[in-house]
């Protein structure tokens, strides 16, 4: 089998309703563990003993505990499905896009649990394998690359281009986005799409070029 053609290790392509069931009876297995005891807790003898499937049966669906670890958080994180918005202004199409991206980590109560877990990477005690290491790492820039992706569509438009002096792209994501994380994180409050109105208007006032 050529590298193109292997499996997903998130995937599953059976059909077969009872894999179907084992899989999902797994993978909520691990998702009460991970909320409940964090990553350490995410172990196979826990996962089979909580799910009641068959650890044999496990590794047909998930080659190691990474690769399960990785299809539970993928399963938790919310999906980014919708493009960045294209009609109105520029500054209208940021605060839309904020706003949803504020709604995502208001709405999922393990959405920052798990970004903040990925955003070490492969460190740690239990992340001392190449499996590990290549497993989050994939998981890891698919998660990044699902968020960033709108925000770049809008930062490279020929608006932003008309608009803005030469700016870090990378870092100008990390400045709209950080804010959310960190209040989610703190709870220190709950952000509105008034206050996504402010950080782009904040944003946009740093960024182009003064009047003269």
């Amino acid at each position: 089998m050529s590298e193109s053609s292997q499996p997903s290790p998130y995937d599953d392509d059976d059909i077969d309703p009872r894999r179907i069931r084992s899989r999902n009876r797994l993978l909520d297995a691990a998702a009460t563990l991970l909320s409940t005891g964090g990553v350490e807790a995410v172990t196979i003898d826990a996962v089979t003993k909580a799910s009641k499937v068959a650890r044999t049966t496990l590794y047909r669906h998930f080659q190691s505990s990474s690769h399960l670890l990785a299809a539970t958080f993928e399963r938790l994180l919310p999906q980014v499905s919708t493009p960045a918005p294209t009609s109105g202004s520029l500054r209208d199409q940021l605060i839309e896009l904020l706003s949803r991206q504020a709604a995502l980590f208001n709405d999922a109560p393990l959405h920052v649990t798990t970004l903040a877990w990925l955003s070490l990477g492969p460190a740690g005690a239990r992340a001392d394998t190449e499996d590990r290491h290549n497993t989050s790492g994939a998981l890891k820039a698919r998660v990044v690359d699902q968020y960033r992706q709108p925000f770049d569509a809008l930062l490279t438009s020929p608006q932003a281009q008309a608009e803005f002096t030469d700016f870090d792209r990378e870092l100008a994501i990390c400045q709209l986005v950080g804010p959310l994380a960190f209040a989610r994180m703190t709870g220190l409050r709950t952000i509105t799409h008034n206050d996504c109105t402010t950080l782009i208007d904040k944003f946009l006032t740093a960024h182009r070029p003064p009047l003269h």
